[in-house]
């Protein structure tokens, strides 16, 4: 059978395929971790019109409020935090070797994911975002529904998450402080 679309729905999805798109390769390519944190606020609001266009409302909410709200705020304070104003010394490669080390690191964990991925049976999202095959339980199913996912299915990958953006705080706060105490240093002589 031959799908049919709204032509304002293929607008909003070639824009906000756009926003996605030009967001993500900004943040890669742009040399000022300011401007790459803003762009990364860009394809946030991409996706959140993509949730919207698929009628997860809470998700375009979500999306907008933690990832683009607090997460990239959180971001941009670590990045003032490490003081982008000062000017870069090149010093060289600090470890020898520590770039095919994290090719190979790259390399393993992408292999990895892709194992995962055809040995699993995780949800895809594949025929919508909304609550397209949930059974119906009630006057809030999709509440209902996203609190069982978020506390059963998807637990560990939340509390993950939540580990390695505590963790990449507090190594932003040890280079901080350690490029500040260097500073402190070589003021004094």
């Amino acid at each position: 059978m031959l799908a049919t679309y709204a032509i304002p729905d293929v607008i909003v999805f070639v824009v906000a395929s756009a926003l996605m798109l030009v967001g993500a390769v900004l943040v890669i390519t742009v040399k000022n971790p300011v401007h790459s944190a803003l762009s990364l606020i860009m394809t946030f609001f991409g996706i959140a019109i993509a949730f919207i266009e698929l009628d997860a409302h809470f998700l375009a909410a979500v999306e907008i409020i933690v990832y683009a709200g607090a997460i990239v705020v959180l971001f941009l304070f670590v990045i003032m935090f490490l003081g982008v104003d000062r000017p870069d010394v090149d010093t060289g490669e600090p470890l020898v070797g520590q770039r095919p080390l994290a090719a190979l690191g790259v390399l393993i964990t992408v292999a990895g994911v892709v194992v995962m991925m055809a040995h699993s049976h995780w949800v895809t999202g594949a025929s919508s975002a909304s609550t397209n095959g949930i059974p119906s339980q009630g006057g809030n199913d999709n509440i209902k529904a996203l609190g069982t996912a978020v506390f059963t299915t998807y637990l560990y990958a939340f509390e993950i998450t939540s580990a390695l953006l505590i963790i990449a705080v507090v190594g932003a706060v040890i280079l901080a402080r350690k490029e500040r105490s260097l500073d402190l240093v070589g003021e004094d002589a």
